[in-house]
């Protein structure tokens, strides 16, 4: 799976002042540096993947670890599950969520299917809500997962939520990248699927993140009608096609998203 967007692109020209501590920058990198693929890191591997010195490193895990959020074992650092409050702020600020959760039940259980829930987050999308009903990805996804939205049925509905102009400078800020043989990498030809997406109401992505995986979503809006989220199924291309996705799963999908849209309405 190609590596997404650097969610913290956009903050690289910002200068230490009254409006940006730096210290506080660094410390949310060293949280970040921690990943599936770096579970436990030594400080040489901290300070190497963040770009700070041994000793910034050094004082910025020594203060996680008094918090508690880091722990160490010989020479080897780890996030400990405290960390997960920081995550958990702001999924119990949102009553969307509260009020999405059973509708999205409803529908993995109606198609069969696992559902999803995204916001956009620059270039991607990130999962805030997931209903799994088998593994279907070679690729882990939960709730803070992130995937590119250029080649995702969610990031494309999302996209669709903005006008054509900043699409455009998110898809450039994040150049595409060709996940499978048929991952869709022109810009140009992007925007008219966002497009497409905007006018019909609803996105589908047949096998362009991932082999065999193929994906239907729909937009979540607010009161005022904006596009704050969105809703998806996604199942095995094997078993059902993009065709019997949209006869079978889309009208259910649909519904589920504008009764999660009513609610969040009335909040």
């Amino acid at each position: 799976m190609g590596a997404t967007a650097n969610p913290d692109a956009h903050v690289g020209s910002l200068k230490p002042g009254d409006s940006y501590v730096q210290s506080f920058a660094r410390g949310l990198d060293v949280i970040r540096s921690f990943s599936g693929a770096a579970p436990r890191q030594t400080l040489t591997e901290v300070a190497i993947r963040t770009g700070l010195t041994r000793a910034g490193a050094r004082r910025i895990l020594l203060t996680l670890q008094t918090l508690g959020y880091v722990e160490c074992e010989g020479k080897a650092f780890a996030l400990t599950p405290r960390i997960l409050d920081l995550g958990f702020a702001y999924l119990s600020s949102m009553p969307m969520w509260n009020l999405a959760e059973p509708a999205m039940e409803a529908l993995a259980d109606q198609v069969k299917e696992s559902c999803s829930a995204a916001m956009l987050d620059g270039s991607d999308i990130v999962y805030v809500l997931r209903v799994p009903t088998r593994k279907i990805m070679k690729i882990a996804l939960g709730v803070g997962s992130r995937l590119p939205a250029c080649c995702t049925s969610l990031g494309r509905v999302l996209l669709a939520g903005l006008p054509d102009d900043e699409v455009l400078r998110r898809l450039r800020a994040a150049p595409p990248q060709a996940h499978t043989r048929h991952t869709i990498i022109d810009i140009d030809a992007l925007l008219a699927k966002v497009q497409q997406a905007r006018r019909q109401g609803w996105a589908q992505v047949n096998q362009e993140l991932e082999e065999g995986l193929v994906s239907i979503a729909a937009p979540i809006t607010n009161r005022g009608g904006r596009v704050v989220a969105a809703l998806n199924v996604s199942g095995q291309a094997n078993r059902t096609s993009a065709r019997q996705m949209q006869e079978r799963m889309l009208p259910p999908l649909l519904a589920a998203a504008q009764s999660i849209s009513r609610l969040l309405g009335q909040v």
